[in-house]
């Protein structure tokens, strides 16, 4: 066994055994420790809990080599991904933690007083959060298959059963706390090798400001080489395609179940609040740092890597050749490695940069203990938010209301377990790259969680009849703009699968707005509530009226 190997999976090894650690000291009791941690994570350590949980295998692993890929175009998801959380803290955090409930369908259920629409919230969390999940142990599968020097589809079946272990034990309370951790590891870890690769290009340790100098650099090898620049802007897209990929990455951002779940984890609308503030912060710290990996690890393979002659190729590329990510071949026979005969995918680009620039073995293993801390951190979000569907909305507030708290517990971990074997088994078989795949969820939250979400607590007027036809015709559309442009080559303005968020969300308000204005509207009690999120927690809407909370005295 080789230095690199042992220190890696010494530093793999000793992570796991600490999330594994804090999710059976955190086990959950109560159906309150499982869905919501009891309500009580402090606003700061909710924020990086949020930050992890964001932060998934696309993140880290897959949009750095993104970015480097795609240039100017790639942008659409750092914008998209950054934007939506102002969305969500301003538009709808405070109001659904004010509301009280323990999920997004069951906030739509008792929003809308409406089971079928509780089941169909619920049967798209399902499906939003299966799809985010794929990605994420696709993720886990390329970092162990490098680390074990295996075929990255086995890798992803050790994955699932880490992942499908903790999360099952400690619910939400366990996850919270896993997560924090799983936080500083990946930033850590991804703040490393950048901050090195800038001081090894440009003598500065700031990355965020030398990267720059770069550009001009790229931009000449890129004439030179007879390729469109890395920072033109439209080249492998149109602005279309560029602006329909933000909104959705944005409006699906607002929308994802496994996200808002966590401000329900915290005691008041103002540590809501707080908690995207903190969020924001964390989440900044790796997302300017992307584009700046982006641009050093693209010089680094154009300078260091390109033009070298095929047998004397660093022993890395072999390595990764190993686990299919890598393809290097002699395409016009002359021992010489071409930019354009580097084939590299776009999933392995973090994961390799640090073999790259040769910055030693201990940052490798970090990197690779990163990279898995951000896909477990987001595959345990999403198994919960799966569970809680399953177990708290359809089979607790549907089928058996009468359950006791002992078997919706294993109910609820037994679903867990399930979920993550079905995502582990397609996972095998990704149809699509780690950023490709998590877009698509991002485009189904857009199309059915965001309208209706926005319109349950922004517009009173908006009821059951209304909800259910936006959902259904938000979630048909998506899917199937998703499908024609993938699979038919169909599009609209060049948009592609993974704008389609766009379509699905506009289909989805009008139809909502529509169907609501030709059908009864909602109850006066309910036309209150939905008033009432607006105010802090101190006042209350009651009948046409402002009242202060602590003392019932009329508010003016």
């Amino acid at each position: 066994m080789d230095t690199q190997f042992l220190v890696s999976l010494s530093i793999i090894l000793a992570t796991f055994g600490l999330y594994i650690g804090i999710a059976v000291y955190n086990t959950a009791k109560q159906t309150s420790d499982f869905y919501v941690a009891s309500r009580g994570v402090p606003p700061i350590f909710n924020g990086m809990a949020i930050g992890a949980d964001w932060m998934s295998a696309a993140s880290f692993i897959g949009m750095a080599g993104t970015i480097m890929l795609l240039g100017y175009d790639g942008l659409a998801y750092i914008m998209g991904w950054t934007g939506g959380y102002l969305l969500l803290t301003f538009l709808l955090a405070p109001q659904l933690r004010k509301y009280g409930r323990y999920t997004v369908p069951e906030f739509i259920g008792d929003r809308y007083n409406s089971h079928t629409a509780r089941v169909i919230a619920a049967i798209s969390t399902i499906i939003i959060s299966f799809t985010y999940s794929i990605g994420q142990l696709s993720g886990s599968g390329v970092v162990i298959g490098r680390l074990f020097e295996i075929d990255a589809k086995l890798g992803t079946m050790i994955g699932v059963v880490l992942i499908a272990t903790y999360a099952a034990f400690g619910g939400m309370k366990g996850i919270t706390w896993t997560q924090v951790a799983q936080y500083i590891i990946l930033i850590i870890a991804y703040l490393i090798p950048v901050i090195f690769m800038s001081l090894q290009v440009t003598s500065s340790a700031l990355p965020w400001l030398s990267y720059g100098e770069l550009v001009g650099k790229m931009g000449e090898l890129d004439r030179e080489l007879g390729i469109s620049e890395y920072f033109a802007p439209f080249t492998n897209g149109t602005k279309w395609q560029f602006l329909a990929l933000m909104f959705t990455l944005m409006a699906g951002t607002a929308g994802l179940p496994h996200v808002i779940v966590r401000f329900y984890t915290v005691s008041t609308m103002k540590a809501a609040r707080w908690s995207g503030a903190w969020a924001l912060l964390f989440i900044g710290l790796l997302y300017l740092s992307a584009p700046a990996y982006a641009a050093f690890s693209r010089f680094i393979l154009m300078t260091k890597v390109a033009g070298s002659k095929i047998s004397e190729l660093p022993a890395w590329t072999k390595t990764w050749v190993d686990t299919g990510k890598l393809q290097v071949a002699d395409g016009n026979g002359d021992g010489v490695l071409q930019w354009s005969e580097l084939i590299i995918s776009n999933d392995i680009v973090v994961m390799a940069t640090p073999e790259i620039a040769n910055l030693g073995v201990f940052v490798i293993g970090l990197v690779a203990a990163g990279a898995m801390a951000a896909a477990l951190s987001t595959a345990g979000g999403l198994m919960i938010a799966i569970s809680s569907a399953f177990a708290h909305d359809i089979y607790y507030r549907v089928m058996k209301p009468n359950a006791t708290e002992k078997t919706r517990l294993n109910v609820a971990r037994m679903s867990i377990v399930i979920a993550t074997l079905f995502a582990g088994l397609i996972a095998l078989d990704p149809p699509g790259a780690i950023t490709q795949i998590v877009a698509w969820a991002f485009a189904l939250a857009s199309g059915t969680f965001f309208p209706a979400l926005i319109l349950g607590v922004w517009w009173k007027h908006s009821n059951s009849q209304g909800v259910i036809a936006g959902m259904l015709v938000g979630l048909a559309v998506t899917l199937s703009y998703i499908f024609a442009a993938k699979y038919g080559g169909f599009t609209i303005l060049g948009i592609i699968d993974t704008g389609a968020g766009v379509f699905g969300a506009a289909a989805a308000i009008l139809a909502n707005v529509i169907v609501s204005l030709a059908t009864p509207a909602p109850s006066q009690k309910i036309q209150e509530e939905v008033l009432d999120l607006r105010y802090p927690e101190q006042m209350s809407y009651k009948n046409g009226e402002v009242w202060m909370n602590d003392d019932a005295t009329k508010s003016v």
